[in-house]
C-alpha cells in the first residue's frame, strides 16, 4: 500500500510467501488489516510492516484480528512479526492501533511487535508458544495495555512517557516486563541507540511465573522518573531487579514467591489469591488495594470498567468477566 494511497482495507488474505523481505508494507494513512492469517517463514524480514512517506509515518493504520504464525527465522535480528516504524520515524506521530490479533511461534525475533514510531496503541493481543515480546524499540508516548502474554513472551520499552497497563504476563522465560537499557539520555531523529526509559507508568499490571518480574536491562543512562505502581507479581526469584542509579517510584505492589527488591514502603508481601489465570478470588488482598491516581488504569484486562478504590494487578473482581487468550477461532480468514 504506498504511501499517498488511504482508506483501504486488505482484509481475509492468507499470506504465504516464498522470497526474505517484508511480506506486506502499509505506508497509506487510514489503512485497515484485519482478519488476515501470515504463516510460516524461516527467512529474514517481516510478515507485516508500517511505515509510510520518508518524511512521515503512515497515520491511523489498525491492525487487528490477525493470525501471526510461525516465524522461524534463525539469525540474530530481523524476524520480527509486526514492525511499526523504523529507527528514522521514531519521532513522527503515528496514532496506529495494533488489537485483537494473535502470534503463535513468533520465533524470528526477540520482538514479535516492535514499535519504532510515536504514540501507537498495542492492546488486547495474545503471544503464546514463542520467544518474542511486545517491543516499544524506539518512539514515545505509545501505550501498551490489556494484552496477554504466555510462554517465554513479555513486554519491553525504550524512550518516554509510555503507559504499560493492565498486562497478563505468564512466563516460563526469566524476565516478564524489561526496562530496556539506556545507550543515551534521549534519542535523536535518526539514532539507532537504545534510549533510556524516561517517565514511564508501569501500573496495574499481573506477572507471573518469572524470576524476574520486572527487570532494568542497566547501560549508562538509567531509568529517569518513572512510576511502578499496582502490580501483582509471583515468581520464585527477585520480583523486582532495577539497576543502581534508577530514579523509580514503587507504590502498591502485592508480591509472593520471591524477594521483592524494592523499598518495603512499595509493597506488601502477601499471597494475592488468585482464582485463576489473572482474576482474583473473592478473598484476594489486592481487593480495593490499589493506592494512588492513575486514572488510565480505569478498564481491567476484561475490559470492564473499574470504580471506587481500583483492585491491584490486571484484574478487577467484577461479576461477568469472560475474556480469554485469543485462539485460532477468533482471527484469521475464517473468524467472525
Amino acid at each position: 500500500m504506498p504511501a499517498g494511497s488511504t482508506r483501504n482495507r486488505l482484509t481475509r488474505l492468507d499470506v504465504q510467501l516464498t522470497g526474505g523481505g517484508n511480506w506486506v508494507t502499509l505506508n497509506g494513512n487510514d489503512t485497515e488489516f484485519d482478519h488476515n492469517v501470515l504463516q510460516n517463514r524461516t527467512s529474514q524480514g517481516v510478515f507485516l510492516q508500517v511505515l509510510g512517506p520518508s518524511d512521515d509515518m503512515a497515520k491511523r493504520v489498525r491492525v487487528h484480528h490477525n493470525y501471526f504464525y510461525n516465524h522461524q527465522f534463525t539469525g540474530s535480528n530481523g524476524g520480527e512479526s509486526i514492525r511499526f516504524g523504523l529507527s528514522n520515524h521514531q519521532k513522527y506521530k503515528a496514532d496506529g492501533i495494533v488489537e485483537y490479533n494473535l502470534f503463535e511461534k513468533a520465533d524470528g525475533d526477540s520482538e514479535a511487535i516492535s514499535v519504532k514510531s510515536s504514540d501507537n496503541v498495542v492492546r488486547y493481543n495474545t503471544i503464546r508458544d514463542g520467544r518474542g515480546f511486545i517491543v516499544l524499540r524506539h518512539g514515545d508516548r505509545s501505550v501498551v495495555e490489556g494484552n496477554i502474554l504466555l510462554g517465554k513472551s513479555g513486554i519491553r520499552f525504550h524512550g518516554n512517557d509510555h503507559k504499560i497497563v493492565g498486562n497478563y504476563v505468564n512466563s516460563t522465560a526469566n524476565r516478564g516486563i524489561v526496562f530496556g537499557s539506556g545507550n543515551e539520555a534521549d534519542s535523536g531523529p535518526d539514532s539507532k541507540l537504545h534510549d533510556r526509559p524516561d517517565r514511564v507508568v508501569v501500573a496495574y499490571n499481573t506477572v507471573v511465573g518469572t524470576t524476574d518480574g520486572i527487570h532494568g536491562d542497566g547501560g549508562d543512562f538509567k531509568p529517569k522518573d518513572c512510576v511502578l505502581a499496582n502490580n501483582i507479581l509471583l515468581g520464585t526469584g527477585t520480583l523486582v531487579s532495577m539497576p543502581g542509579g534508577s530514579d523509580v517510584k514503587y507504590e502498591g505492589y502485592i508480591v509472593w514467591g520471591g524477594p521483592a527488591g524494592m523499598p518495603s514502603s512499595g509493597y506488601k508481601a502477601v499471597d494475592p489469591q488468585l482464582a485463576q489465570d489473572f482474576r482474583l478470588s473473592a478473598g484476594s488482598p489486592a481487593i480495593d488495594a490499589g493506592v494512588g491516581s492513575y486514572p488510565f488504569a480505569g478498564t481491567d484486562i476484561d475490559l470492564q470498567a473499574r470504580s471506587g478504590k481500583f483492585d491491584v494487578g490486571a484484574d478487577e473482581l467484577l461479576a461477568g468477566g469472560t475474556r480469554k487468550a485469543l485462539t485460532k477461532a477468533d482471527v484469521g480468514p475464517l473468524a467472525p
